[in-house]
């Protein structure tokens, strides 16, 4: 009998590596691309962006007509089975545009509150992470496993922000980190970062107020790869994104509960 599950991943690398070579193009030719902002100047949209989710969205329907798909650019579309398709087109679309490596495809597949699938292409290294719920998480077909003794003074650990994040906790975070002997980083791209995390590159990740096409496919990777994770239901709109090695979990889950005395904000739906 054929695993449903096991067909959808094998589309979402499938959808993912194409997808990237799409989006490969449009960034080697981005001077010409047409450019909006959407809730601030630095928070924009191209029409690379909106052609890459395009791409995906009609092979999704094509495939599994009855899952239904959420995209960043393209919104909500019902389904009946149950499942729904998560989608980033270009995640990092500012590094995007500013011709900067930083950016990734991310295809994830859900199921109410669980992640199932997670796919993040990197087309400018070339670099393909996807994992499976229960299954483990690849780099390019090798499996990833964190280090359990790393601690949070042997490595970085990413901070992201948004426009929607009060730069209070945030520049209280990036302090404690110092204080702590770790040191902070940023690249424009949060599920590059935390696939990251689950590759061992960096030690964590944090943000406040991330939307789910950005970090629930990462977040999955963490978690497979044998890190911890703040929970974030997938079926959430917002919510606080945090993961880590397992050794580097404490020392950062207690530097960001710092920065919120009232207690960790809970996602929104």
């Amino acid at each position: 009998m054929t695993d449903p599950i096991a067909a959808r991943a094998a589309l979402a690398s499938d959808l993912a590596r194409r997808a990237g070579q799409i989006a490969l193009d449009f960034y080697r030719n981005r001077a010409s691309l047409e450019i909006e902002t959407k809730q601030g100047e630095l928070d924009l949209v191209s029409i690379a962006d909106r052609a890459v989710e395009e791409m995906i969205r009609a092979e999704i329907a094509r495939a599994f007509p009855d899952d239904a798909i959420l995209g960043e650019e393209g919104g909500a579309a019902a389904g009946r089975s149950g499942l729904t398709w998560v989608i980033d087109p270009i995640d990092g679309t500012v590094p995007f545009l500013m011709g900067l490596p930083h950016w990734c495809v991310v295809i994830a597949l859900v199921e109410g509150p669980e992640t199932i699938l997670g796919v993040i292409d990197v087309p400018v290294t070339g670099e393909h992470f996807a994992a499976r719920a229960g299954h483990g998480v690849t780099l390019d077909g090798l499996r990833l496993t964190l280090d359990p003794a790393r601690r949070i003074d042997q490595g970085l650990v990413a901070v992201g922000a948004s426009n929607r994040s009060d730069p209070g906790p945030i520049s209280g975070i990036i302090r404690r980190l110092m204080e702590a002997g770790s040191m902070y980083y940023r690249n424009g791209s949060g599920a590059n970062m935390l696939a990251c995390v689950a590759a061992g590159r960096l030690a964590g990740y944090v943000e406040p107020d991330m939307n789910p096409w950005d970090s629930v496919a990462g977040l999955l990777m963490i978690r497979e790869a044998g890190g911890v994770t703040h929970p974030y239901p997938a079926n959430a709109r917002l919510g606080l994104t945090m993961g880590a090695a397992p050794g580097v979990w404490d020392a950062l889950e207690a530097i960001v509960a710092e920065q919120f005395p009232g207690g960790l904000p809970p996602p929104t739906f």
